[in-house]
């Protein structure tokens, strides 16, 4: 059984300040799952996560019920918290929301995206495309990331938004496990969407960004389990 003493050197990000302490170690503990530095079904610890992080074992505990809470982690009784495993069924449903939410985006950003946003997103395109070439793959989730966020504020639709904002952390953690399989084909993929979106071409950009996302969900149920 894992334990939250093997995380990787560097893995444990800094507690920014100010803030509740609670909210702090919170977002950190969150970051460890999301980029899966914390793995499905690892055991999490309190007093190790407090050694990590340099606080009391009272904050952690507060975290780790509001993360069971939105079902990141699972509190089993008399063993402690473990890391959610998320089922088949479970990242499909998020997924294929995804596929509907970025598709959307993807058509209002074709319709109404200026040239000095079509620049931002070449740039990070290019920087993705680099960590992959640099098989930085937190790097490209964080890239990719970034990308559709992108998109998604050019829609300039904010209930759009704020839906793919409560996705978001969940589309990184499946992402994070086939971002090295999907590699370069993810970019060309990018590539192709930002083209349509420079062109103004609605229907196009929405046919790109929905067989995009659907490559990305059929990989992640052919994934190296």
């Amino acid at each position: 059984m894992l334990s939250t003493t093997g995380l990787p050197q560097g893995a444990v990000p800094k507690l920014e300040r100010p803030g509740p302490l609670r909210d702090r170690v919170y977002e950190a503990l969150l970051e460890l799952i999301t980029t899966r530095a914390l793995q499905p079904g690892q055991h999490l610890v309190e007093s190790e996560l407090a050694g990590h992080l340099g606080v009391s074992r009272q904050p952690v505990r507060e975290a780790l019920q509001r993360l069971s809470t939105e079902g990141w982690v699972d509190l089993r009784p008399a063993q402690g918290a473990f890391v959610h495993e998320p089922t088949e069924e479970e990242a499909d449903q998020l997924l294929t929301v995804r596929t509907l939410l970025e598709a959307e985006a993807a058509r209002l950003a074709a319709a109404g995206a200026s040239g000095a946003a079509i620049d931002v997103l070449e740039e990070i395109c290019a920087e993705g495309e680099r960590a992959v070439a640099d098989d930085d793959v937190d790097r490209a989730v964080a890239m990719n990331a970034r990308l559709h966020a992108k998109i998604m504020e050019l829609a300039g639709n904010a209930v759009l938004a704020e839906l793919a904002a409560q996705v978001d952390r969940r589309v990184r953690w499946y992402y994070t496990p086939v971002a090295r399989q999907r590699g370069q084909q993810s970019w060309i993929e990018h590539r192709e969407l930002i083209a349509a979106i420079a062109d103004r071409d609605e229907q196009r950009a929405t046919a790109v960004m929905r067989a995009h996302t659907e490559h990305t969900r059929k990989m992640y149920h052919e994934r190296d389990k």
